[in-house]
C-alpha cells in the first residue's frame, strides 16, 4: 500500500441554505464565470453552491417564538442577516482562508486515482443518525406518545387565546409589573375551569393558579409561585412518582445545529436550554437524527410541538429516570451523496475497497480551524505562551476575507483607537467571540486581558487550545506516514487499554498501522520513540513551548494530552452508484418522508448524471469528510472549494 500526495481539487461550495434559489443563481453564474479551473489530472470539476428543499426554505423565518426582546434574539437575527451588499465574491473573499496543508492535511493511503463530485449540492444529501452506547442506531419512526393517565387532555393546548399567552409568557418571565394574570372564565363549569388550571400550570412553569369571583365572574388568576427560580425548574410537584424523570425522545432536524435547535425547543416550551441533555452535538448542514432526553416535560407537551415547528420533528418518546451524558454515543452512521461525480466505475470500486478494507487517516478536519484569515490553531499558540496581547491581538485586528459588515466595522475600530467601547458600539452582536472579549476589556481594563479574556465562555476558549493540539497532531502524522509508510514498526505507540506503550522490534508483527495511535501534545502522555518524536519536540520549540512542560499558570489551559488512532476504518461500507436527471430530487428517503408515506423517487435507467451514494459508521469525534476527501482524492477546505470552482451543470 502506497501513500499517495493530494491534488487540489474543489469539492462543493458551501453557503447558506437560506439564500433564496435566485441569489445563488446569481452568485453561481459570477463565480463560475470568475472560476475555470481544472485538477492535475486534466478534469473537470463540477461544483455547486448547496440548495434547499423548496418545503425548507422558510427555515427559522416562520418559527413560532414567542417574542423575546432580547439580546440574544437579536444577535442571532443578526446572525442570519445577509452581509451588507460586499461586491466581492464569496470564491474571492476566501481566497485568504485556509487550504489542508496549512493544517497538515497531505497525505492519503489509497492508490487509486481520484475524481470529481459534488458533496452537499442539497444539505439533504448528508444526513447523519446517532449510535447510542448501546450500538442502536437513532431513528425517528414513531410520533406516538406514551398513554398516561396523568397527562392533561388535548383541550389543555387550545383554551387558551394568544392573547392569554402572551400576558401569561409575560409574567412567567417577569417582564411587566404586574403580579397576577386573571384569565375570565366564559362558559363556566367546574371541568372548564380544571381545563384553564391544567393549561396555565403545563404551559407555564412556575405559575400557580386560583379561582376568583370579581363582580359575579368567575376568574382564574395566575401568579408566581417562586419568583424567578421557579424558571429554572418546572414544578417537582407536579410530576408523577411513578414516571420516569426524564423524558427521552428522537429528534430530526433539517439544517440546524444542536444547540440552536435545543433553544427553540426550550423557548416554545418556555424552559431553560439546561434542562436538556443529549450526546453530542450534531452539524448544521445536513439532516440529523439523535436522541434527546429532557427533565420533567412531558412527551405529550413535545409531541404537540410538531404542529408548529419548522425544520424538527420529534417522536420515539419514553420516560427514563436519567439525562443523556456528552460522549456517550458509539458514534454516528453516515448516508451520503455525492452529485455529478466524473469517476468510472473501477475508479469507483477501487475507492470504495479501499475505504472499506484500508480505511482513511484520522486526520481532524478543517472545522477544526476556522474559516477566516486569522486560524484557530494561531491563537491557541499564544494562549500556551502565555502571549495575551497576541491572543488580544489575533482575535481583534482586521482581517482579509469573509466576514460580516459589522465586525469589519468593529476591527477597523478597534485598530483605529484600541478602545474597547468604541469598538463594541460598532458591534450590534454581542455574544459573539469580539464582542465578548471587547466587554471583557471594558470591565477588567487593557491590562488585564487574561481575566477579560475569561468572560469568554469556557468551551469557546478551550477550543483554541484544542485546535492547537489538533494542529500539531496533523502535522505529526502527515510525517509519520511520509516516513514510515502504512505499517507498524518498532517505537509506534499502541494502547493497551487506556495505557499507551511502546511497540518493540520483537513485538512488530503482531501490530497493524490500525493499531497504532499518536498522541496530542500533553503533559500526560508519551511520545514515539522514533524520529516523529523528536519531530514533536522540534515543532513545539519552534512555537516557543516545552513539550516537557505542558501545564499552564491558568489550570483551565494546561493541556494533559490524548491519544487517537491514526488510521480509521469505517463499518457497514456500502455504495452505489445512480443515475438522475434532475439536480433537485432527492436520491433516497429520509425518516420523515417513510413516516409521511412518501414514495421512493422513482430515477431514470440512463440520466443524464451519475451520483454515488455512500454509507459508513464512524466513531466519534472523527470527521466524515476525511473519510470523503479520501474517497474523491480532493482538498476538503472551503478555500479551495470556492476557488477552484467552475462550471455548475444543472
Amino acid at each position: 500500500m502506497e501513500t499517495v500526495e493530494m491534488n487540489s481539487v474543489s469539492l462543493k461550495r458551501p453557503r447558506s441554505e437560506d439564500d433564496v434559489a435566485n441569489a445563488d443563481e446569481i452568485k453561481r453564474q459570477k463565480i463560475s464565470e470568475k472560476s475555470k479551473t481544472g485538477n492535475d489530472s486534466g478534469q473537470s470539476v463540477e461544483t455547486v453552491t448547496e440548495q434547499p428543499d423548496k418545503s425548507l426554505l422558510e427555515d427559522t423565518k416562520n418559527e413560532i417564538i414567542p417574542n423575546e426582546e432580547s439580546e440574544e434574539q437579536e444577535d442571532e437575527e443578526l446572525e442570519d442577516s445577509d452581509e451588507d451588499g460586499d461586491p466581492e465574491s464569496f470564491a474571492d473573499m476566501m481566497k485568504h482562508g485556509l487550504t489542508e496543508s496549512d493544517v497538515g492535511i497531505t497525505k492519503f493511503v489509497s492508490s487509486h486515482k481520484g475524481f470529481s463530485g459534488i458533496l452537499k449540492e442539497r444539505y439533504s444529501d448528508f444526513v447523519v443518525h446517532e449510535i447510542g452506547k448501546d450500538g442502536r442506531v437513532s431513528h425517528l419512526d414513531d410520533f406516538s406518545v406514551p398513554v398516561d393517565d396523568e397527562d392533561p387532555s388535548e383541550e389543555t393546548f387550545t383554551v387558551l387565546s394568544d392573547e392569554d399567552k402572551q400576558r401569561l409568557e409575560e409574567l412567567q418571565l417577569l417582564k411587566n409589573k404586574e403580579t397576577s394574570v386573571a384569565i375570565e372564565v366564559i362558559e363556566d363549569t367546574k371541568e372548564k375551569r380544571t381545563v384553564i388550571h391544567q393549561a396555565v400550570k403545563s404551559l407555564f412553569p412556575g405559575l400557580e393558579t386560583k379561582t376568583e369571583d370579581r363582580d359575579g365572574k368567575k376568574y382564574i388568576i395566575a401568579y408566581h409561585a417562586a419568583g424567578k427560580k421557579a424558571l429554572a425548574n418546572p414544578r417537582k410537584h407536579s410530576w408523577p412518582k411513578s414516571r420516569g424523570s426524564y423524558c427521552h425522545f428522537v429528534l430530526y432536524k433539517e439544517n440546524k445545529d444542536t444547540m440552536d435547535a435545543i433553544n427553540v425547543l426550550s423557548k416554545f416550551l418556555r424552559v431553560k436550554p439546561n434542562i436538556f441533555s443529549y450526546m453530542g452535538t450534531k452539524d448544521k448542514r445536513a439532516i440529523t437524527v439523535q436522541e434527546i432526553a429532557v427533565l420533567r416535560i412531558t412527551a405529550q407537551r413535545l409531541a404537540h410541538l410538531n404542529k408548529c415547528l419548522m425544520n424538527f420533528k420529534l417522536g420515539n418518546f419514553s420516560y427514563k429516570n436519567h439525562p443523556l451524558k456528552l460522549g456517550e454515543l458509539q458514534g454516528n452512521h453516515f448516508t451520503v451523496v455525492l452529485r455529478n461525480i466524473t469517476g468510472t466505475d473501477d475508479q469507483i470500486e477501487q475507492a470504495m475497497h479501499s475505504l472499506r478494507e484500508i480505511g482513511f487517516i484520522n486526520y481532524y478536519g478543517m472545522q477544526r480551524f476556522g474559516t477566516t484569515a486569522v486560524p484557530t490553531y494561531q491563537i491557541g499558540r499564544a494562549i500556551l505562551q502565555n502571549n495575551w496581547n497576541e491572543v488580544m491581538d489575533l482575535i481583534l485586528k482586521p482581517r482579509p476575507g469573509a466576514e460580516k459588515g459589522y465586525l469589519v466595522k468593529c476591527r477597523e475600530e478597534w485598530a483605529k483607537t484600541k478602545d474597547p467601547a468604541a469598538a463594541l458600539k460598532k458591534l450590534p452582536v454581542k455574544r459573539c467571540v469580539e464582542g465578548q472579549l471587547l466587554r471583557g476589556l471594558l470591565k477588567y481594563g487593557m491590562k488585564n486581558i487574561i481575566s477579560a479574556f475569561g468572560i469568554i465562555p469556557r468551551n469557546n476558549r478551550l477550543m483554541y487550545i484544542h485546535s492547537y493540539q489538533s494542529y500539531v497532531w496533523n502535522n505529526m502524522v502527515s510525517k509519520r506516514i511520509e516516513e514510515y509508510g502504512l505499517r507498524a514498526v518498532p517505537g509506534d505507540l499502541t494502547l493497551k487499554g487506556a495505557t499507551a506503550v511502546h511497540i518493540e522490534e520483537e513485538d512488530v508483527d503482531n501490530y497493524t498501522i490500525h493499531d497504532v495511535v499518536m498522541p496530542l501534545p500533553g503533559f500526560d502522555v508519551i511520545y514515539p520513540k522514533h524520529k516523529i518524536g523528536e519531530a514533536y519536540k522540534e515543532m513545539l520549540v519552534a512555537d516557543n513551548l516545552d513539550i516537557n512542560n505542558m501545564r499552564h499558570k491558568i489550570r483551565d489551559y494546561s493541556l494533559s494530552g490524548a491519544y487517537r488512532k491514526i488510521i480509521i476504518r469505517p463499518q457497514n461500507v456500502s455504495w452505489e452508484v445512480v443515475a438522475y436527471d434532475d439536480p433537485r430530487i432527492p436520491l433516497f428517503t429520509t425518516d420523515l418522508d417513510k413516516l409521511e408515506g412518501k414514495p421512493l423517487p422513482v430515477l431514470p435507467t440512463d440520466g443524464k448524471f451519475r451520483a454515488l451514494k455512500m454509507e459508513f459508521s464512524l466513531p466519534p469525534s472523527t470527521y466524515a469528510t476525511m473519510a470523503i476527501r479520501e474517497v474523491l482524492k480532493m482538498d476538503t477546505s472551503i478555500k479551495n472549494q470556492t476557488q477552484l470552482n467552475t462550471t455548475w451543470l444543472r
